[in-house]
């Protein structure tokens, strides 16, 4: 298929800047399969909009303040880096740019007094680096990063509510560079209405990656290559949502990359445990074993995330989806509003 099938015009008003407040009073878009109608709701509808014996299953990643700011030591010149891994015995991966050609060897400054070492270059702006530092890796983000918010939210500049506004109230297992932004809408409250209502949640585990974020820039979307993330789904967590199924109820994916983990789960039929990348490219002409349902956000232009919803309702019906949003000025990306395809 055309890229340009999957690329549409937004006026940039409709970025949001700034999450709502509370999470879940932000608009609901409902998109039916069967009838193919479109509904306006909140999202804190969803309990009514789902059934007893559903289970949400939701990203547990935790996005690290990854963004690092600083200068050349022997320059001066400004950089910016953006932590991608610990590789252990003291070297991390990261993405950084500056101007001129910094050499091995020589020393960056980030804010708060932190010193990194370059140790080795790779490509696409990739570096090894080393901290000059004995202390945790988590200890000297947490002292010396910013949240690396995406470049459509203020420039991607960051203010302190962003520690607690671009992280779900379920995160627990750090290592995203970007949040799964679904689960931005959902609160404590909105759990304990969908508990009540007999709506189970179960956990996986996806670190989002900066990939996340690259547009698909070839003409055909079969020759995009898909950034492969780290993922996990326990076995306990297999045996839970194989019963649910075989009890009738319906697997709801919380974002693109729990529905990613999921089908990478279900690639046989049933869910079955594992660790390890997935670069898992769902696509029009996949078909779904793992999602009966799926919560997301509104998606940027020739993204392989919009592919991927495409894929899960249709093409032409997310098209219509994507100029009804527009049309009603819902608020679209990592802070905007929610979809619901059922």
């Amino acid at each position: 298929m055309d890229t340009s099938t999957f690329d549409f015009d937004l006026p940039d008003d409709l970025i949001a800047q700034q999450p709502v407040e509370p999470r879940d009073q932000c608009r609901l878009m409902v998109v039916r399969r069967d009838s193919g109608t479109i509904e306006h709701r909140t999202f804190a509808d969803l309990p009514d909009l789902l059934s007893p014996g559903d289970v949400l299953v939701r990203n547990n990643t935790r996005v690290v303040p990854a963004r690092l700011l600083g200068h050349r030591e022997t320059t001066g010149g400004k950089w910016e880096g953006l932590f991608l891994r610990d590789l252990g015995q003291g070297t991390w991966e990261i993405l950084a740019s500056t101007r001129g050609r910094p050499s091995i060897g020589e020393r960056i400054l980030v804010e708060g007094e932190l010193s990194l070492v370059l140790v080795e270059k790779r490509e696409a702006g990739r570096w090894l680096v080393r901290p000059e530092s004995d202390e945790a890796t988590p200890i000297l983000l947490d002292r010396h990063g910013h949240v690396p918010l995406p470049p459509y939210i203020r420039k991607g500049r960051d203010d302190p509510s962003d520690r607690l506004t671009y992280q779900t109230v379920f995160a627990r297992e750090p290592g995203a560079v970007a949040a799964p932004t679904a689960g931005l809408h959902f609160t404590e409250a909105l759990f304990e209405s969908l508990q009540f209502r007999g709506i189970a949640s179960s956990d996986v585990t996806l670190h989002v990656g900066i990939g996340t974020f690259r547009p698909i820039e070839v003409e055909r979307i079969e020759d995009h290559v898909l950034h492969a993330e780290w993922a996990e789904l326990t076995e306990e967590t297999a045996r839970f949502l194989n019963a649910k199924r075989e009890s009738g109820g319906r697997v709801v994916a919380v974002g693109t990359t729990s529905a990613r983990t999921l089908e990478t789960s279900a690639l046989r039929g049933e869910f079955l445990a594992f660790a390890g990348e997935t670069a898992l490219y769902l696509k029009p002409g996949h078909a779904f074993r793992g999602v009966d349902a799926l919560v997301t956000n509104f998606h940027l232009p020739r993204s392989s995330l919009l592919v991927l919803v495409s894929a899960l309702a249709g093409v032409d019906l997310i098209r219509e989806a994507y100029e009804s949003a527009i049309r009603e000025r819902y608020r679209f990306y990592s802070y905007g509003d929610a979809m619901l395809i059922l």
